[in-house]
Protein backbone atom coordinates (compact mmCIF):
# COMPACT_ATOMS: atom_id res chain seq x y z
CA UNK A 1 0.00 0.00 0.00
CA UNK A 2 1.30 3.46 -0.88
CA UNK A 3 2.42 5.81 1.85
CA UNK A 4 -0.07 8.31 3.19
CA UNK A 5 1.09 11.91 2.76
CA UNK A 6 1.68 12.37 6.51
CA UNK A 7 3.91 9.27 6.55
CA UNK A 8 6.42 10.70 4.07
CA UNK A 9 9.68 12.50 4.99
CA UNK A 10 8.42 15.49 3.02
CA UNK A 11 5.58 15.98 5.48
CA UNK A 12 8.05 16.90 8.21
CA UNK A 13 9.86 19.20 5.79
CA UNK A 14 6.57 20.85 4.86
CA UNK A 15 5.74 21.43 8.52
CA UNK A 16 9.10 23.10 9.04
CA UNK A 17 8.68 25.15 5.87
CA UNK A 18 5.21 26.26 6.94
CA UNK A 19 6.47 27.37 10.35
CA UNK A 20 9.45 29.21 8.89
CA UNK A 21 7.93 30.77 5.77
CA UNK A 22 4.54 29.48 4.71
CA UNK A 23 2.53 30.82 7.62
CA UNK A 24 3.78 34.37 7.09
CA UNK A 25 3.90 34.47 3.28
CA UNK A 26 2.66 37.82 1.94
CA UNK A 27 1.36 37.75 -1.62
CA UNK A 28 2.12 41.40 -2.23
CA UNK A 29 5.75 40.92 -1.27
CA UNK A 30 5.94 37.66 -3.24
CA UNK A 31 4.85 39.39 -6.45
CA UNK A 32 7.28 42.23 -5.84
CA UNK A 33 10.18 39.83 -5.35
CA UNK A 34 9.36 37.39 -8.17
CA UNK A 35 8.71 38.96 -11.56
CA UNK A 36 7.87 35.53 -13.00
CA UNK A 37 5.41 34.49 -10.28
CA UNK A 38 2.38 34.71 -12.58
CA UNK A 39 4.10 32.72 -15.32
CA UNK A 40 5.25 30.02 -12.91
CA UNK A 41 1.94 29.57 -11.13
CA UNK A 42 -0.34 29.74 -14.17
CA UNK A 43 -0.80 27.17 -16.90
CA UNK A 44 -2.97 26.12 -19.81
CA UNK A 45 -4.59 22.70 -19.62
CA UNK A 46 -7.14 21.35 -22.12
CA UNK A 47 -9.90 24.01 -22.37
CA UNK A 48 -8.98 25.51 -18.97
CA UNK A 49 -6.45 28.22 -18.14
CA UNK A 50 -5.56 28.43 -14.44
CA UNK A 51 -3.94 31.26 -12.53
CA UNK A 52 -2.80 29.94 -9.15
CA UNK A 53 -0.37 32.78 -8.45
CA UNK A 54 -2.62 34.55 -5.92
CA UNK A 55 -2.37 31.62 -3.52
CA UNK A 56 -0.38 31.41 -0.30
CA UNK A 57 2.49 29.28 -1.57
CA UNK A 58 5.87 29.74 -3.19
CA UNK A 59 8.13 27.64 -5.38
CA UNK A 60 9.65 25.84 -2.43
CA UNK A 61 6.20 24.94 -1.12
CA UNK A 62 5.19 23.44 -4.44
CA UNK A 63 8.49 21.60 -4.82
CA UNK A 64 8.09 19.94 -1.43
CA UNK A 65 4.46 19.04 -2.20
CA UNK A 66 5.52 17.48 -5.50
CA UNK A 67 8.20 15.44 -3.75
CA UNK A 68 5.57 14.30 -1.27
CA UNK A 69 3.28 13.20 -4.12
CA UNK A 70 6.08 11.17 -5.65
CA UNK A 71 6.79 9.54 -2.29
CA UNK A 72 3.10 8.56 -2.16
CA UNK A 73 3.49 6.91 -5.60
CA UNK A 74 0.83 9.15 -7.06
CA UNK A 75 1.60 8.18 -10.66
CA UNK A 76 1.12 4.50 -9.80
CA UNK A 77 -2.19 5.23 -8.08
CA UNK A 78 -3.32 7.32 -11.07
CA UNK A 79 -2.43 4.54 -13.50
CA UNK A 80 -4.33 2.02 -11.38
CA UNK A 81 -7.44 4.21 -11.59
CA UNK A 82 -7.21 4.77 -15.34
CA UNK A 83 -6.34 1.15 -16.10
CA UNK A 84 -9.38 -0.32 -14.36
CA UNK A 85 -7.87 -1.77 -11.19
CA UNK A 86 -10.18 -2.21 -8.19
CA UNK A 87 -9.32 1.13 -6.58
CA UNK A 88 -12.70 1.16 -4.80
CA UNK A 89 -11.31 -1.15 -2.15
CA UNK A 90 -14.28 -1.37 0.24
CA UNK A 91 -16.59 -2.50 -2.58
CA UNK A 92 -13.96 -4.46 -4.52
CA UNK A 93 -14.45 -2.80 -7.88
CA UNK A 94 -12.98 -0.33 -10.32
CA UNK A 95 -13.92 3.34 -10.61
CA UNK A 96 -13.74 3.44 -14.36
CA UNK A 97 -15.87 6.47 -15.25
CA UNK A 98 -13.06 7.68 -17.53
CA UNK A 99 -13.85 4.72 -19.80
CA UNK A 100 -17.22 6.31 -20.53
CA UNK A 101 -15.49 9.12 -22.41
CA UNK A 102 -12.66 7.14 -23.96
CA UNK A 103 -12.87 6.90 -27.78
CA UNK A 104 -13.88 3.55 -29.26
CA UNK A 105 -10.96 1.18 -29.67
CA UNK A 106 -8.61 3.33 -27.57
CA UNK A 107 -6.56 1.14 -25.25
CA UNK A 108 -3.93 2.10 -22.69
CA UNK A 109 -0.80 0.07 -21.96
CA UNK A 110 -1.87 -0.58 -18.36
CA UNK A 111 -5.46 -1.64 -19.07
CA UNK A 112 -6.86 -4.55 -17.10
CA UNK A 113 -7.98 -7.49 -19.31
CA UNK A 114 -11.68 -6.73 -18.90
CA UNK A 115 -11.41 -3.16 -20.18
CA UNK A 116 -11.48 -3.85 -23.94
CA UNK A 117 -14.80 -5.68 -23.77
CA UNK A 118 -16.22 -3.05 -21.43
CA UNK A 119 -15.23 -0.26 -23.81
CA UNK A 120 -17.11 -1.98 -26.63
CA UNK A 121 -20.20 -2.21 -24.40
CA UNK A 122 -19.83 1.46 -23.47
CA UNK A 123 -19.94 2.55 -27.09
CA UNK A 124 -22.80 0.22 -28.00
CA UNK A 125 -24.88 1.74 -25.19
CA UNK A 126 -23.73 5.25 -26.05
CA UNK A 127 -24.74 4.85 -29.71
CA UNK A 128 -28.17 3.53 -28.74
CA UNK A 129 -28.72 6.26 -26.16
CA UNK A 130 -27.70 9.04 -28.57
CA UNK A 131 -29.95 7.64 -31.31
CA UNK A 132 -32.84 7.74 -28.86
CA UNK A 133 -31.92 11.30 -27.85
CA UNK A 134 -32.04 12.40 -31.48
CA UNK A 135 -35.47 10.81 -31.90
CA UNK A 136 -36.78 12.72 -28.87
CA UNK A 137 -35.26 15.95 -30.14
CA UNK A 138 -37.07 15.48 -33.46
CA UNK A 139 -40.38 14.62 -31.80
CA UNK A 140 -42.29 17.91 -31.80
CA UNK A 141 -45.09 16.36 -29.74
CA UNK A 142 -42.73 16.18 -26.74
CA UNK A 143 -42.29 19.64 -25.26
CA UNK A 144 -41.18 18.78 -21.72
CA UNK A 145 -38.54 16.39 -20.39
CA UNK A 146 -38.71 15.62 -16.67
CA UNK A 147 -35.66 13.94 -15.13
CA UNK A 148 -36.43 12.12 -11.87
CA UNK A 149 -33.29 11.18 -9.95
CA UNK A 150 -31.23 12.22 -6.96
CA UNK A 151 -27.57 12.77 -6.15
CA UNK A 152 -25.41 11.99 -9.15
CA UNK A 153 -28.51 11.23 -11.21
CA UNK A 154 -29.61 14.83 -10.74
CA UNK A 155 -26.77 17.20 -9.84
CA UNK A 156 -24.47 16.55 -12.79
CA UNK A 157 -27.12 16.38 -15.54
CA UNK A 158 -28.98 19.39 -14.16
CA UNK A 159 -25.80 21.45 -13.92
CA UNK A 160 -24.79 20.57 -17.50
CA UNK A 161 -28.21 21.24 -19.04
CA UNK A 162 -28.32 24.66 -17.37
CA UNK A 163 -24.75 25.46 -18.35
CA UNK A 164 -25.25 24.58 -22.01
CA UNK A 165 -28.45 26.54 -22.50
CA UNK A 166 -27.00 28.29 -25.56
CA UNK A 167 -26.71 24.91 -27.31
CA UNK A 168 -30.08 23.58 -26.13
CA UNK A 169 -32.69 22.29 -28.57
CA UNK A 170 -35.50 24.83 -29.10
CA UNK A 171 -39.08 23.93 -28.29
CA UNK A 172 -38.35 21.76 -25.26
CA UNK A 173 -38.24 22.54 -21.56
CA UNK A 174 -36.17 20.55 -19.08
CA UNK A 175 -37.21 19.91 -15.48
CA UNK A 176 -35.34 18.12 -12.68
CA UNK A 177 -37.05 16.51 -9.71
CA UNK A 178 -34.88 15.08 -6.94
CA UNK A 179 -36.20 16.15 -3.54
CA UNK A 180 -38.68 13.83 -1.86
CA UNK A 181 -40.50 16.97 -0.76
CA UNK A 182 -43.71 16.73 -2.78
CA UNK A 183 -43.70 20.48 -3.39
CA UNK A 184 -40.95 19.99 -5.97
CA UNK A 185 -42.77 17.34 -8.02
CA UNK A 186 -46.09 19.20 -7.64
CA UNK A 187 -44.51 22.39 -9.00
CA UNK A 188 -43.24 20.56 -12.10
CA UNK A 189 -46.44 18.62 -12.77
CA UNK A 190 -48.45 21.85 -12.75
CA UNK A 191 -46.38 23.05 -15.71
CA UNK A 192 -46.63 20.02 -18.00
CA UNK A 193 -49.22 18.01 -19.93
CA UNK A 194 -49.11 14.20 -19.90
CA UNK A 195 -49.35 13.76 -23.67
CA UNK A 196 -46.45 16.17 -24.26
CA UNK A 197 -44.08 15.03 -21.50
CA UNK A 198 -41.27 12.49 -21.37
CA UNK A 199 -40.28 11.26 -17.89
CA UNK A 200 -36.76 9.91 -17.36
CA UNK A 201 -36.50 7.72 -14.25
CA UNK A 202 -32.83 7.59 -13.25
CA UNK A 203 -31.90 4.94 -10.68
CA UNK A 204 -29.20 2.31 -11.17
CA UNK A 205 -31.08 -0.29 -9.11
CA UNK A 206 -34.60 1.07 -9.69
CA UNK A 207 -34.98 0.99 -5.90
CA UNK A 208 -33.65 4.40 -4.78
CA UNK A 209 -36.29 5.50 -2.26
CA UNK A 210 -36.58 9.16 -3.18
CA UNK A 211 -36.44 8.56 -6.92
CA UNK A 212 -38.92 5.70 -6.96
CA UNK A 213 -41.38 7.55 -4.72
CA UNK A 214 -41.30 10.54 -7.07
CA UNK A 215 -41.55 8.26 -10.10
CA UNK A 216 -44.56 6.40 -8.70
CA UNK A 217 -46.33 9.68 -8.03
CA UNK A 218 -45.49 10.91 -11.54
CA UNK A 219 -46.83 7.68 -13.04
CA UNK A 220 -50.02 7.93 -10.97
CA UNK A 221 -50.47 11.55 -12.09
CA UNK A 222 -49.88 10.55 -15.71
CA UNK A 223 -52.59 7.88 -15.58
CA UNK A 224 -54.99 10.08 -13.62
CA UNK A 225 -54.65 12.75 -16.31
CA UNK A 226 -55.68 10.26 -18.99
CA UNK A 227 -52.22 9.12 -20.05
CA UNK A 228 -52.14 5.55 -21.30
CA UNK A 229 -48.96 5.04 -23.34
CA UNK A 230 -46.44 4.54 -20.54
CA UNK A 231 -43.89 3.05 -22.95
CA UNK A 232 -43.83 6.29 -24.97
CA UNK A 233 -43.74 8.71 -22.06
CA UNK A 234 -41.46 6.95 -19.55
CA UNK A 235 -37.85 5.87 -20.05
CA UNK A 236 -35.63 4.21 -17.45
CA UNK A 237 -31.95 4.87 -16.87
CA UNK A 238 -31.20 1.76 -14.87
CA UNK A 239 -29.49 -1.62 -14.73
CA UNK A 240 -32.70 -3.24 -13.43
CA UNK A 241 -34.48 -3.61 -16.74
CA UNK A 242 -36.96 -6.17 -15.38
CA UNK A 243 -38.17 -3.81 -12.65
CA UNK A 244 -38.64 -1.04 -15.19
CA UNK A 245 -40.54 -3.36 -17.50
CA UNK A 246 -42.94 -4.19 -14.64
CA UNK A 247 -43.90 -0.51 -14.73
CA UNK A 248 -44.66 -0.73 -18.42
CA UNK A 249 -41.37 0.95 -19.38
CA UNK A 250 -39.90 -0.69 -22.45
CA UNK A 251 -37.04 1.72 -23.20
CA UNK A 252 -34.14 1.41 -20.78
CA UNK A 253 -30.48 2.36 -20.90
CA UNK A 254 -28.13 0.83 -18.36
CA UNK A 255 -24.63 1.31 -17.03
CA UNK A 256 -22.18 -0.65 -14.92
CA UNK A 257 -21.23 -1.15 -11.27
CA UNK A 258 -17.88 0.56 -11.92
CA UNK A 259 -19.74 3.83 -12.57
CA UNK A 260 -20.17 5.73 -9.30
CA UNK A 261 -23.26 7.90 -8.97
CA UNK A 262 -21.41 11.21 -8.83
CA UNK A 263 -19.55 10.27 -12.02
CA UNK A 264 -22.56 8.90 -13.88
CA UNK A 265 -23.49 11.88 -16.06
CA UNK A 266 -21.04 10.49 -18.66
CA UNK A 267 -23.20 7.35 -18.92
CA UNK A 268 -26.85 6.84 -19.81
CA UNK A 269 -27.63 9.09 -16.83
CA UNK A 270 -26.55 11.86 -19.21
CA UNK A 271 -29.58 11.25 -21.45
CA UNK A 272 -31.22 14.59 -20.53
CA UNK A 273 -27.97 16.31 -21.53
CA UNK A 274 -27.94 14.43 -24.83
CA UNK A 275 -31.55 15.40 -25.54
CA UNK A 276 -30.75 19.01 -24.70
CA UNK A 277 -27.57 19.43 -26.77
CA UNK A 278 -27.79 16.58 -29.26
CA UNK A 279 -25.56 13.74 -30.38
CA UNK A 280 -22.62 15.85 -31.48
CA UNK A 281 -22.86 18.08 -28.42
CA UNK A 282 -22.76 15.10 -26.07
CA UNK A 283 -19.81 13.61 -27.94
CA UNK A 284 -18.04 16.97 -27.59
CA UNK A 285 -18.72 16.89 -23.84
CA UNK A 286 -17.10 13.45 -23.67
CA UNK A 287 -14.20 14.61 -25.84
CA UNK A 288 -13.48 17.55 -23.56
CA UNK A 289 -13.42 15.27 -20.53
CA UNK A 290 -11.21 12.75 -22.34
CA UNK A 291 -8.73 15.50 -23.23
CA UNK A 292 -8.44 16.30 -19.51
CA UNK A 293 -8.10 12.57 -18.77
CA UNK A 294 -5.15 12.43 -21.15
CA UNK A 295 -3.62 15.53 -19.61
CA UNK A 296 -3.94 13.96 -16.16
CA UNK A 297 -2.50 10.68 -17.44
CA UNK A 298 0.48 12.01 -19.38
CA UNK A 299 1.53 15.42 -18.03
CA UNK A 300 4.40 15.39 -15.55
CA UNK A 301 3.28 16.18 -12.04
CA UNK A 302 4.74 19.68 -12.01
CA UNK A 303 2.76 20.57 -15.16
CA UNK A 304 -0.40 18.62 -14.32
CA UNK A 305 -3.29 20.92 -13.44
CA UNK A 306 -5.42 18.45 -11.41
CA UNK A 307 -2.31 17.52 -9.43
CA UNK A 308 -1.27 21.13 -8.78
CA UNK A 309 -4.77 22.01 -7.58
CA UNK A 310 -4.87 18.97 -5.29
CA UNK A 311 -1.47 19.81 -3.80
CA UNK A 312 -2.71 23.32 -3.10
CA UNK A 313 -5.81 21.84 -1.46
CA UNK A 314 -3.64 19.74 0.87
CA UNK A 315 -1.42 22.73 1.69
CA UNK A 316 -4.48 24.74 2.66
CA UNK A 317 -6.36 21.99 4.51
CA UNK A 318 -3.52 20.42 6.48
CA UNK A 319 -1.09 23.25 7.01
CA UNK A 320 -3.02 26.53 6.91
CA UNK A 321 -6.05 24.80 8.44
CA UNK A 322 -8.56 26.29 5.99
CA UNK A 323 -11.72 24.25 6.38
CA UNK A 324 -13.71 25.45 3.37
CA UNK A 325 -13.38 26.69 -0.19
CA UNK A 326 -15.76 29.08 -1.91
CA UNK A 327 -16.69 28.48 -5.56
CA UNK A 328 -17.77 31.60 -7.45
CA UNK A 329 -18.62 30.97 -11.12
CA UNK A 330 -18.88 34.24 -13.01
CA UNK A 331 -21.34 32.85 -15.53
CA UNK A 332 -25.06 32.40 -14.88
CA UNK A 333 -25.05 29.09 -16.73
CA UNK A 334 -22.75 27.65 -14.06
CA UNK A 335 -25.14 28.48 -11.22
CA UNK A 336 -25.30 24.82 -10.13
CA UNK A 337 -21.56 24.21 -10.43
CA UNK A 338 -20.88 24.59 -6.70
CA UNK A 339 -23.61 22.06 -5.86
CA UNK A 340 -22.17 19.53 -8.32
CA UNK A 341 -18.62 20.04 -7.08
CA UNK A 342 -19.82 19.70 -3.49
CA UNK A 343 -20.92 16.16 -4.21
CA UNK A 344 -17.82 15.24 -6.22
CA UNK A 345 -15.51 16.41 -3.43
CA UNK A 346 -17.38 16.04 -0.16
CA UNK A 347 -18.98 12.66 -0.90
CA UNK A 348 -15.67 11.37 -2.24
CA UNK A 349 -13.22 12.65 0.36
CA UNK A 350 -15.38 13.37 3.40
CA UNK A 351 -13.84 10.38 5.18
CA UNK A 352 -12.26 9.92 8.61
CA UNK A 353 -10.43 6.64 8.01
CA UNK A 354 -7.89 5.57 5.42
CA UNK A 355 -8.03 2.55 3.12
CA UNK A 356 -6.86 0.31 5.97
CA UNK A 357 -9.69 1.66 8.18
CA UNK A 358 -7.20 3.51 10.38
CA UNK A 359 -8.54 6.72 11.90
CA UNK A 360 -6.80 9.59 10.14
CA UNK A 361 -4.69 12.01 12.19
CA UNK A 362 -5.32 14.79 9.68
CA UNK A 363 -8.24 16.63 8.12
CA UNK A 364 -9.59 15.62 4.71
CA UNK A 365 -12.18 17.23 2.41
CA UNK A 366 -12.95 20.91 2.95
CA UNK A 367 -16.49 22.24 2.83
CA UNK A 368 -17.32 23.48 -0.67
CA UNK A 369 -19.93 26.19 -1.07
CA UNK A 370 -20.73 29.14 -3.25
CA UNK A 371 -23.01 31.09 -5.54
CA UNK A 372 -22.54 32.80 -8.89
CA UNK A 373 -20.79 36.14 -9.04
CA UNK A 374 -21.83 38.91 -8.83
CA UNK A 375 -24.65 37.64 -6.54
CA UNK A 376 -22.21 36.42 -3.92
CA UNK A 377 -20.55 39.84 -3.78
CA UNK A 378 -23.76 41.17 -2.24
CA UNK A 379 -24.17 38.24 0.13
CA UNK A 380 -21.06 36.59 1.60
CA UNK A 381 -18.07 38.36 0.03
CA UNK A 382 -18.08 40.70 3.04
CA UNK A 383 -16.78 37.75 5.07
CA UNK A 384 -14.20 36.83 2.42
CA UNK A 385 -12.70 40.30 2.55
CA UNK A 386 -13.03 41.31 6.20
CA UNK A 387 -14.10 38.26 8.20
CA UNK A 388 -12.00 36.63 10.90
CA UNK A 389 -11.56 33.42 8.85
CA UNK A 390 -9.46 33.17 5.72
CA UNK A 391 -11.59 31.40 3.09
CA UNK A 392 -9.90 30.56 -0.23
CA UNK A 393 -11.94 31.64 -3.24
CA UNK A 394 -12.07 29.84 -6.57
CA UNK A 395 -13.31 31.98 -9.45
CA UNK A 396 -14.51 30.33 -12.67
CA UNK A 397 -14.87 32.78 -15.56
CA UNK A 398 -15.67 32.53 -19.28
CA UNK A 399 -14.08 34.95 -21.75
CA UNK A 400 -16.75 34.83 -24.46
CA UNK A 401 -20.48 35.38 -24.06
CA UNK A 402 -23.48 34.34 -26.16
CA UNK A 403 -26.13 36.85 -25.07
CA UNK A 404 -25.36 39.85 -27.25
CA UNK A 405 -25.03 42.24 -24.31
CA UNK A 406 -21.29 43.05 -24.33
CA UNK A 407 -21.44 45.75 -21.67
CA UNK A 408 -22.89 43.24 -19.21
CA UNK A 409 -20.13 40.75 -19.90
CA UNK A 410 -17.42 43.38 -19.63
CA UNK A 411 -18.78 44.38 -16.23
CA UNK A 412 -18.99 40.73 -15.13
CA UNK A 413 -15.36 40.00 -16.04
CA UNK A 414 -14.20 43.24 -14.45
CA UNK A 415 -15.87 42.17 -11.22
CA UNK A 416 -14.24 38.74 -11.34
CA UNK A 417 -10.80 40.31 -11.78
CA UNK A 418 -11.49 42.96 -9.14
CA UNK A 419 -12.50 40.49 -6.44
CA UNK A 420 -9.30 38.46 -6.83
CA UNK A 421 -7.25 41.66 -6.87
CA UNK A 422 -9.00 43.14 -3.84
CA UNK A 423 -8.61 39.95 -1.80
CA UNK A 424 -4.88 39.97 -2.46
CA UNK A 425 -4.07 43.68 -2.19
CA UNK A 426 -6.53 44.78 0.46
CA UNK A 427 -6.65 48.45 1.47
CA UNK A 428 -5.12 50.05 4.52
CA UNK A 429 -7.23 52.48 6.51
CA UNK A 430 -6.96 54.08 9.92
CA UNK A 431 -10.68 53.45 10.22
CA UNK A 432 -10.91 49.78 11.13
CA UNK A 433 -14.34 49.46 9.53
CA UNK A 434 -12.83 50.41 6.18
CA UNK A 435 -9.61 48.44 6.53
CA UNK A 436 -9.14 45.47 4.20
CA UNK A 437 -6.28 43.23 5.41
CA UNK A 438 -5.64 41.68 1.99
CA UNK A 439 -3.28 38.73 1.50
CA UNK A 440 -6.32 36.51 1.04
CA UNK A 441 -5.99 33.70 -1.51
CA UNK A 442 -7.86 33.01 -4.73
CA UNK A 443 -7.54 30.82 -7.80
CA UNK A 444 -8.81 31.84 -11.23
CA UNK A 445 -10.02 29.23 -13.73
CA UNK A 446 -10.77 30.62 -17.17
CA UNK A 447 -12.62 29.04 -20.09
CA UNK A 448 -12.48 30.61 -23.53
CA UNK A 449 -16.17 29.83 -24.07
CA UNK A 450 -18.77 27.74 -22.26
CA UNK A 451 -19.18 24.85 -24.70
CA UNK A 452 -19.80 21.13 -24.28
CA UNK A 453 -16.08 20.51 -24.75
CA UNK A 454 -14.91 23.07 -22.20
CA UNK A 455 -17.55 22.01 -19.68
CA UNK A 456 -16.47 18.39 -20.04
CA UNK A 457 -12.86 19.34 -19.39
CA UNK A 458 -13.80 21.46 -16.37
CA UNK A 459 -15.80 18.64 -14.77
CA UNK A 460 -13.08 16.05 -15.41
CA UNK A 461 -10.55 18.45 -13.90
CA UNK A 462 -12.49 18.46 -10.64
CA UNK A 463 -12.83 14.67 -10.63
CA UNK A 464 -9.08 14.13 -11.03
CA UNK A 465 -8.24 16.82 -8.50
CA UNK A 466 -10.41 15.08 -5.90
CA UNK A 467 -8.93 11.66 -6.70
CA UNK A 468 -5.43 13.08 -6.31
CA UNK A 469 -6.04 14.62 -2.91
CA UNK A 470 -7.84 11.47 -1.78
CA UNK A 471 -4.93 9.31 -2.91
CA UNK A 472 -2.46 11.44 -0.98
CA UNK A 473 -4.64 11.29 2.14
CA UNK A 474 -4.74 7.51 1.68
CA UNK A 475 -8.54 7.29 1.54
CA UNK A 476 -10.96 5.51 -0.77
CA UNK A 477 -12.59 8.31 -2.75
CA UNK A 478 -15.16 6.01 -4.37
CA UNK A 479 -17.42 4.68 -1.64
CA UNK A 480 -20.07 6.66 0.25
CA UNK A 481 -21.16 4.66 3.26
CA UNK A 482 -22.00 7.89 5.03
CA UNK A 483 -25.26 8.25 3.10
CA UNK A 484 -26.68 4.96 4.41
CA UNK A 485 -27.38 5.32 8.14
CA UNK A 486 -29.79 8.24 7.94
CA UNK A 487 -31.74 6.57 5.13
CA UNK A 488 -32.06 3.36 7.15
CA UNK A 489 -33.30 5.19 10.24
CA UNK A 490 -35.78 7.14 8.12
CA UNK A 491 -37.56 3.92 7.13
CA UNK A 492 -38.27 3.13 10.79
CA UNK A 493 -39.27 6.70 11.61
CA UNK A 494 -41.64 6.90 8.66
CA UNK A 495 -43.61 4.00 10.15
CA UNK A 496 -43.53 5.65 13.58
CA UNK A 497 -44.93 8.89 12.12
CA UNK A 498 -47.99 6.91 11.06
CA UNK A 499 -48.49 5.20 14.43
CA UNK A 500 -47.07 7.79 16.83
CA UNK A 501 -44.99 5.05 18.50
CA UNK A 502 -42.00 6.74 20.16
CA UNK A 503 -40.94 3.78 22.30
CA UNK A 504 -37.20 3.14 22.44
CA UNK A 505 -36.25 6.48 20.90
CA UNK A 506 -33.95 9.07 22.43
CA UNK A 507 -35.78 11.89 24.21
CA UNK A 508 -35.19 14.48 21.50
CA UNK A 509 -36.32 12.28 18.59
CA UNK A 510 -39.32 11.08 20.63
CA UNK A 511 -40.33 14.64 21.45
CA UNK A 512 -40.07 15.77 17.84
CA UNK A 513 -41.96 12.69 16.66
CA UNK A 514 -44.88 13.57 18.93
CA UNK A 515 -44.91 17.10 17.52
CA UNK A 516 -44.96 15.82 13.94
CA UNK A 517 -47.13 12.69 14.15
Amino acid sequence: MALRCDETPQWVALQAHFSAQGRSLDLRRSFAEDADRFAHFSMQAPQVFADLSKNLWDRQTEALLLQMAQACQLERQRDALLGGQAVNTTEGRAAMHTLLRRPAGRHLPGDEPWVAAALAQVHATLDAMLAYAEAVRADEAITDVVNIGIGGSDLGPQMAVLALEAQRVPGKRFHFVSNIDGHELHRVLRQVQPERTLFLVASKTFTTQETMTNARSALAWFKAQGGSDVARHFTALTCNVEAARAWGITTSFGFWDWVGGRYSLWSAIGLPIAIAIGREGFRALLAGAHAMDEHFRTAPLHANLPVRLALLDIWYRNFHGFSSRCIAPYHAGLRRLAAHWQQVEMESNGKRVDKAARVLPLATAPVLWGEPGCNGQHAFFQMLHQGTDVLPLEIVAVRQHTHGLPEHHEMLLANALAQAQALMLGRASADGHRHFPGNRPSSFLLLEALTPQSLGALMALQEHRVFTSGSLWGINSFDQWGVELGKQLAQDLQQRLRTGDASGLDASTAGLLKKLA
